[in-house]
């Protein structure tokens, strides 16, 4: 089994575990759960952003402990401050080493926040939109596409903005009318090895009514400046910050050089 199915078995399990711990009503009387949603799309489109996704992780399986000492709430004030166009909050325990509480501790910014796991079940929609996010990620690698189509419809009907990953042009058929924004996953989840071209390549076969964002392998201004003149217009960085001692200031210092180069 690669990777990718064994977090999608070991989350299934998880799933079932939440729901004896947590009703579907007690997270319905959650207290962001009635709160209306940023708009994602709208705020990757704003000039006086960056257009970076920041995300706040502490590991991952390929790389390890990547930052075991920086907090949630510090990262993601630094990354509001320096103009984020939205904060990803990995909340995977057992492979990431998140906490759906990291996703609560980053409600204090007042910038979209990604949900960033591997949903696969109605369950974890809810607990999304209880604990403060406002858009969730759907991966087409671990989903059928009428489980996307399920998934996004219901992620909309309960208020939550989608964004769906891709990364081959056969998973471009999961791409249906609830998906907001539609991200080109450079890393490839079954091996983990990177390439920036698969974004480069897919860009054009991306419906143009979907904006389009870029994760993975983006470490330098000049990467962001090929990909939007591809027409992306999100960019989704993680470990190029969170890696530093201090990944708020290393972003503060790689905003800076953007605008620069702009």
């Amino acid at each position: 089994m690669n990777i990718l199915g064994t977090i999608i078995a070991k989350k299934k399990i998880e799933v079932e575990m939440l729901r004896r711990e947590k009703t579907v009503t007690e997270l319905e009387n959650g207290p962001f759960f009635k709160n209306d949603v940023i708009d994602f799309k709208k705020y990757l489109l704003r000039d006086d952003k960056t257009g970076i996704i920041a995300e706040f992780k502490r590991r991952s399986p390929s790389k390890g402990e990547i930052n075991g000492t920086s907090t949630v709430t510090d990262v993601t004030t630094a990354y509001t401050k320096n103009g984020a166009s939205g904060i990803s909050i990995l909340t995977d325990k057992e492979f990431f080493g998140g906490s759906i509480d990291d996703l609560l501790a980053a409600t204090v910014n007042e910038v979209p926040l990604l949900r960033k796991d591997f949903i696969i079940d109605e369950y974890q929609l809810l607990e999304s939109k209880a604990y403060g996010a406002d858009v969730i990620l759907l991966i087409a690698a671990c989903l059928s596409k009428s489980a996307v189509k399920h998934l996004a419809a219901f992620a909309k009907n309960t208020g939550l903005n989608v964004l769906l990953e891709v990364h081959n042009e056969q998973e471009l058929e999961h791409i249906c009318d609830d998906v907001d924004v539609v991200g080109v996953n450079n890393r490839d989840l079954k091996t983990f090895t990177v390439d920036i071209n698969r974004s480069i390549q897919l860009s054009k076969k991306i419906p143009y009514d979907k904006l389009k964002i870029a994760e993975s392998g983006i470490s330098d201004v000049a990467t962001i400046q090929l990909l939007k003149s591809h027409g992306f217009r999100g960019f989704l960085m993680g470990e190029k910050f969170m890696k530093e001692k201090n990944p708020g200031k290393a972003f503060e210092i790689f905003t800076n050089e953007l605008k620069k180069n702009k």
